[in-house]
């Protein structure tokens, strides 16, 4: 890998400003952040939802830490934000987990509405794949942009992805609008725990610190 990188956070080992000892280091973000982009920042957490979202997200995490698995935290941050109407975005292959997740939603008195990765029915051939990559998945396409808009007609008040694809889930967080968060994250190698690769980089993933060319 070549040494003259652009670095950033993920390359820093200090942590000061996660109140760890140490000096910052002379990359930091912390450090080098200019008044106009924090007085930028400050004034967006100013507007009232997300100086709400913010306030309960940390609230929660203080309340619940090691203690509530993800299913409680968006139960619990659903139900502190005042959301009633909850959407469903989920990728054909987890409908069970999402039948289930609606289950738990409704227990805890939340309207529920889902829709499937599938919806419309629409043909790959409309976005220019060719026929020889059909042959695993078959020819009808995920269709993430049409699940935002049955989501937006609905009136939903929080949107909850359950294991859209990669890309996927980016088209469907663009055109949500609703605030959205994420319960599942697919991984199919890995049991939808996509950290595990990173976990076993000394290991059985070892190759994906190879450089590639």
């Amino acid at each position: 890998m070549s040494e003259d990188i652009l670095k950033s956070c993920v390359d820093c080992g200090v942590l000061k400003c996660h109140g760890k000892p140490g000096e910052y280091p002379d990359f930091c973000l912390t450090a080098g952040l200019s008044e106009e982009t924090r007085r930028k920042v400050e004034e967006l957490y100013a507007d009232p939802e997300n100086r709400e979202l913010s306030r309960v997200s940390a609230e929660i995490e203080a309340d619940y830490y090691l203690k509530y698995t993800r299913v409680q935290e968006i139960v619990e941050f659903a139900r502190r934000m005042g959301y009633h109407k909850i959407g469903i975005a989920t990728c054909v292959g987890l409908i069970r987990e999402s039948r289930t997740f609606a289950k738990i939603l409704r227990a805890n008195g939340f309207e529920v509405y889902g829709a499937l990765c599938k919806v419309g029915a629409m043909e790959k051939e409309m976005v220019g794949v060719p026929p020889e990559k059909m042959e695993v998945t078959g020819p009808i396409m995920c269709n993430p942009i049409l699940q935002a808009e049955l989501l937006n007609q609905a009136g939903t008040d929080l949107n909850v992805v359950v294991g859209l694809c990669v890309g996927h889930d980016s088209l469907f967080y663009k055109y949500s609008e609703a605030v959205c968060t994420t319960l599942v994250t697919k991984d199919r190698v890995l049991g939808h725990n996509p950290a595990a690769a990173l976990y076993l980089t000394n290991s059985y993933y070892k190759r994906l610190l190879q450089e590639q060319k």
